[in-house]
């Protein structure tokens, strides 16, 4: 027997360890971090159990009658047993369905991770979409580098110089456990310039979520002489390094500091990840592709949002 429950706080370390061995890992879906922003978001995450035995989990949040998969969260998702059988996915997802259709859910924005982030496919979830009569309404590439690729992507000759043009300029990559400096001197006065917009994480809030999630969180510099030139923010999961804030200096980007950083996040730091993902490249809610984006010679990868009435 299906049985659907809305998640509680007591609910929190079940929970927690069945994400911690679903197919889709990824920090974002422990509520060490989901709950952060607890406060912005009134959380609607159901769990699934059959004969007593937690199978599934929804991650998501509710807004004026509709279901986000989930708000606070670039993706969510549909997370099961690696070893779950497909039928059963869809059972699943179809108990959760009626869940929210008797809780008076008038629509359902399902917002489905990219496959890169599943440890065993799970694309059951797509046909479980189509046997909804789901509308495929948006849909986003991630810019990616397959770390296991035999044959690597060779970069492009501009970003040969620049990595050459920074190590002959003394630029050192080093990881750090204070992120205030590049919160401060690079991060939020770029974005406040080039786009009036602030970090969606606060200084307070990257230092909790970190704190929160031990090793999980990681921020790497590029200095030249002691001088903070750029930085990048790495959310880690078990198969995948994500990118999660890219920024630098205008002196940074000129004399190859990002560069720099970026070929030993991929060929240093980051190896034994399958995947180093720099996320979305959209704008436009999705229609259109970064125009930096477009040149680059790296594999993209689809994240699906799909509306359910």
């Amino acid at each position: 027997m299906i049985d659907v429950k809305a998640y509680n706080e007591e609910c929190r370390a079940e929970w927690n360890s069945f994400t911690e061995k679903a197919r889709t890992q990824t920090v974002l879906f422990s509520r060490n971090f989901m709950d952060y922003h607890k406060d912005r978001f009134q959380d609607f995450s159901l769990m699934v159990y059959e004969d007593n035995a937690l199978v599934a989990v929804f991650p998501a949040s509710v807004k004026n009658g509709i279901v986000n998969s989930h708000g606070g969260l670039t993706f969510g998702g549909f997370l099961t047993a690696r070893n779950e059988y497909a039928k059963n996915t869809i059972r699943y997802i179809t108990a959760v369905f009626k869940f929210f259709h008797a809780a008076g859910i008038e629509k359902i924005i399902y917002k489905q991770s990219p496959s890169f982030y599943n440890i065993v496919s799970q694309d059951e979830t797509d046909y479980a979409m189509f046997l909804a009569d789901a509308t495929l309404f948006r849909m986003d590439i991630a810019f990616a580098v397959n770390q296991r690729l035999q044959e690597k992507i060779p970069y492009q000759e501009r970003r040969n110089r620049a990595i050459k043009k920074a190590v002959k300029n003394g630029v050192v990559i080093t990881e750090t456990y204070d992120f205030a400096p590049f919160w401060n001197i690079i991060l939020c006065p770029n974005l406040q310039e080039r786009f009036n917009v602030k970090p969606v994480h606060s200084l307070e809030e990257i230092r909790l979520l970190s704190d929160l999630n031990p090793g999980m969180i990681r921020q790497f510099e590029a200095r030249q002489n002691d001088v903070l030139l750029a930085g990048c923010t790495v959310f880690e999961s078990q198969t995948v390094a994500h990118a999660q804030y890219i920024s630098a200096s205008n002196e940074g980007r000129q004399n190859g500091a990002i560069d720099l950083l970026f070929h030993e996040l991929i060929t240093v730091h980051f190896t034994n990840k399958e995947v180093f993902d720099f996320g979305i490249a959209n704008e436009k809610q999705g229609k259109v592709l970064n125009n930096y984006i477009s040149v680059c010679r790296y594999r993209f990868y689809h994240l699906k949002i799909f509306m359910l009435r």
